[in-house]
């Protein structure tokens, strides 16, 4: 019986369109999930993917803490006024509290978690990890960077004692030296590149980069439906996984910066028509814009 992929996507005109999706391989359960949010008026996307662990059905806790975490602090706008890396800190924080105080309640659980975000801001893209959920950033077809991963494999690698397409298949792939919860505070490592036209970005956890090559999702984000890019490059997964294949979440982003005078001519627009329905007074609470997670169906 072939396995159901969660496919959710966004689709903004003049600034692209990002595609999401996740599948639960070999594993009793699913431990990733993921949240694509997106202003238009301010050309701002927030996308957010992390993978749970910790047991006991704490995995499932973690990743959906993440998330809440991600959609509270959106929903609050702090993303207008702090700088894009300041907002990511704070999110990978808050997120961080969030999974102890879920975990206060188990008695023989914790519920820990790797997170990846890239918040797409202007002409400029943050992002910010902290495990071994990676991000991927392409442009001309190829990969130009990717985050590395904070694991005992990585440090392998970085000292030679492993090839970097060794990792995935690695006996010890798994032993993470920062995550999301427990005891210590997360160390968050964090990037930076200014946005161009020919940019795309890979979000992944895992699941996917164990079995997916970084030019092969370079590929994949050269689809011109992100939706069939993300089903295929999971399907792939899925096929090379086979039965003892882990979760698998991948997000894939084609997100052109809006030219600066389109976005002013926008802004003027749009405050010269809530000046004429604003209730004097009364001052208009800010749009969170629309968010998409795989619990939806649509974008709201």
């Amino acid at each position: 019986m072939e396995q159901q992929i969660d496919i959710a996507t966004i689709d903004a005109p003049c600034w692209g369109t990002v595609g999401a999706g996740r599948c639960r391989g070999g594993r009793p359960s699913q431990q990733d999930d993921l949240v694509c949010l997106h202003d238009p008026l301010s050309s701002t996307w927030l996308l957010v993917l992390a993978d749970g662990m910790g047991g006991e059905g704490a995995g499932e806790l973690a990743s959906a803490g993440v998330i809440a975490a991600a959609k509270s602090l959106w929903t609050r706008s702090d993303w207008r006024n702090l700088p894009g890396a300041v907002f990511l800190e704070q999110f990978c924080q808050d997120a961080h509290l969030e999974l102890l105080r879920r975990g206060a309640s188990l008695a023989n659980a914790s519920p820990r978690a790797t997170v990846v975000a890239l918040l797409l801001k202007g002409r400029h893209a943050f992002w910010a990890h902290v495990g071994d959920s990676r991000l991927y950033r392409i442009e001309h077809h190829r990969v130009v960077g990717c985050t590395e991963d904070h694991s005992l494999v990585q440090e392998r690698v970085r000292r030679g004692e492993l090839a970097a397409d060794q990792a995935g298949s690695a006996p010890d792939q798994h032993q993470l030296l920062r995550g999301l919860g427990g005891a210590r505070r997360p160390e968050v490592e964090h990037g930076y590149a200014p946005r161009r036209r020919d940019q795309r970005f890979a979000l992944c956890s895992d699941g996917v980069w164990a079995h997916l090559s970084g030019p092969e999702l370079a590929a994949f984000t050269d689809y011109a439906d992100p939706s069939l890019a993300v089903r295929e490059a999971l399907s792939l997964v899925l096929r090379r996984g086979g039965g003892e294949g882990d979760n698998a979440a991948l997000i894939l982003v084609r997100a052109e910066p809006a030219p600066f005078h389109l976005l002013a001519s926008m802004r003027r627009a749009w405050s010269r028509v809530l000046g004429r329905f604003a209730v004097p007074g009364h001052t208009r609470a800010p749009s969170s814009g629309r968010q998409v997670s795989l619990h939806d169906s649509e974008p709201r």
